[in-house]
């Protein structure tokens, strides 16, 4: 079999993962990076840089990554469908939630596969958690509380926390529990002297009444990245930085010590840290799109489509976040 022949835009902190995975790729091969930026090698993993992007389309691509910074996404996006390249966009898709819906719509009309990088999908904790929900391990989901947080990245620039960092919690809770938001509503600050905020506390309705509320910021001196999924007869803690979960069963045995008993609503059963295969998500999510753009199918990859309302939740918090802020004098 032919391997489909790949492109990368971008060489940051994310592109040169992204060409590490790409250059080792079963079935593909990664004949050149587009990255116009002074002082950037001429080669990277034995593949040519290029400064311009019809150079590296006149090599001939099945299709594309891009990593390059978010501000540039719908017009470097724009250029691959016109070229007729399926392209996965690392997250936030695009700026702008019209931008992320002009994406989406440019590909769809041209038959192009289209994926998003909201890389969390692929991380075997959120997998496993995603596949015991479906089965019913614990019920119905009441709430889902998520904290990201840690040091300040000076690589991102143009975007702030909310759509930089809280759109992987946004897709995450929107694809564990398989329910669209349905209300949200922000309190956001500015701390570290930059335009867009660093700071969020979020909360939201999910369209089944789970309530969901996310910690985010950059502003913490460790990182964190845990999600808690509470249900009916127990929770999930899925923590994405170690790939671990842990299941906390509802108990049936009544508390022995009253002054317990006193405080505590449900009652504290057997508690399970679950073995899992932890495959590197980024090589997951390479596969999945590789796969996308073999079969013509999209079921295994985060689309355009989801894409764009992760952008579009993340602007509502943004603009209620905004309206909500107390301004100093």
């Amino acid at each position: 079999m032919t391997a489909l022949r790949a492109g990368l835009l971008g060489l940051g902190v994310m592109g040169r993962n992204h060409a590490r995975v790409l250059a080792g790729l079963d079935g593909v091969d990664l004949v050149g990076v587009f990255d116009p930026a002074p002082g950037v090698p001429q080669t990277v993993e034995g593949r040519p840089v290029v400064s311009e992007l019809d150079e590296l389309l006149a090599l001939g691509l099945d299709y594309a990554v891009v990593a390059a910074p978010t501000v540039y996404h719908l017009d470097l996006g724009t250029r691959l469908a016109e070229a007729g390249v399926h392209a996965l966009i690392e997250k936030p898709v695009a700026s702008t939630a019209e931008a992320a819906e002009s994406l989406r719509d440019l590909f769809g009309a041209r038959g192009l596969i289209g994926g998003v990088g909201h890389i969390e999908r692929f991380n075997p904790a959120v997998l496993e958690a995603r596949r015991r929900i479906a089965d019913g391990l614990i019920g119905e989901i009441y709430q889902v509380s998520t904290r990201r947080q840690g040091p300040f990245p000076g690589r991102i620039a143009d975007v702030g926390v909310i759509k930089d960092l809280a759109s992987h919690d946004i897709d995450l809770t929107a694809w564990v529990t398989q329910q669209r938001y349905s209300s949200v509503s922000a309190r956001i600050t500015h701390r570290s002297g930059r335009d867009h905020e660093d700071m969020v506390l979020a909360i939201g309705t999910l369209e089944r009444g789970t309530i969901v509320s996310h910690q985010v910021n950059w502003l913490t001196p460790f990182k964190e990245r845990t999600t808690l999924i509470t249900g009916e007869s127990g929770a999930l803690m899925i923590d994405t930085l170690t790939a671990d979960l842990t299941h906390f069963v509802n108990g049936v045995e009544g508390d022995s010590w009253s002054g317990i008993a006193a405080f505590r609503g449900v009652a504290e059963g057997d508690v399970t840290r679950f073995a899992l295969n932890k495959r590197e998500p980024l090589r997951s999510e390479h596969e999945a799109f590789r796969d996308a753009v073999l079969s013509g199918r999209t079921s295994g990859i985060v689309t355009l489509s989801e894409g764009a309302d992760v952008v579009r939740i993340a602007e509502a918090l943004v603009t209620d976040g905004l309206a909500n802020q107390i301004r100093r004098e």
